[in-house]
């Protein structure tokens, strides 16, 4: 490791000069879990949520999210996203959901942080619209899966 790269020389915490960085095409792909009871689980499918359709709205709070992640995270670059995409669909087991989203971006950083900030909303958007049928469930898993583009290379999570 060659250090800390948000700090600088005197310990103060800053944002990546990312202005030498070539611009390549940069993809990253991040899932969660979020698991409930299966009344719940059947009612969210079928999209009788007790605040109308839970997996489309979930899907378009992730893509709102993603374009909002260097606002909520203090060093992230704000990025010209050129793609995002969330999907959510049923585990097979009917224990609840998978949450997966895409981020893409023609730039000089990654966006690992825009595709997990997608999957993490989106799983708290599904909780946050089904809550009056299942305070209990849990959103578990929240983890990068891929990325390729830019100096370090490509990472594809040996697990997924």
């Amino acid at each position: 490791m060659t250090g800390l790269t948000h700090q600088d020389s005197d310990g103060r915490v800053r944002m990546v000069d990312v202005g030498d960085k070539a611009v390549t095409r940069r993809r990253a792909v991040a899932e969660a879990h979020i698991t409930m009871n299966r009344k719940s689980f059947e009612a969210v499918r079928d999209g009788q949520g007790p605040k109308g359709d839970v997996l489309k709205t979930a899907e378009i709070a992730g893509i709102m999210a993603a374009k909002k992640t260097s606002d909520l995270i203090p060093l992230c670059h704000p990025l010209p996203l050129t793609k995002l995409k969330v999907t959510i669909e049923p585990r097979p087991d009917g224990s609840g959901f998978k949450v997966t989203s895409e981020a893409q971006t023609d730039g000089k950083t990654g966006v690992e942080m825009e595709a997990l900030t997608a999957a993490s909303i989106a799983a708290l958007t599904v909780y946050d619209m089904a809550k009056a049928l299942d305070k209990s469930m849990q959103i578990s898993g929240l983890q990068l899966v891929s990325k390729t583009g830019g100096k370090s290379g490509d990472y594809h999570r040996d697990d997924a």
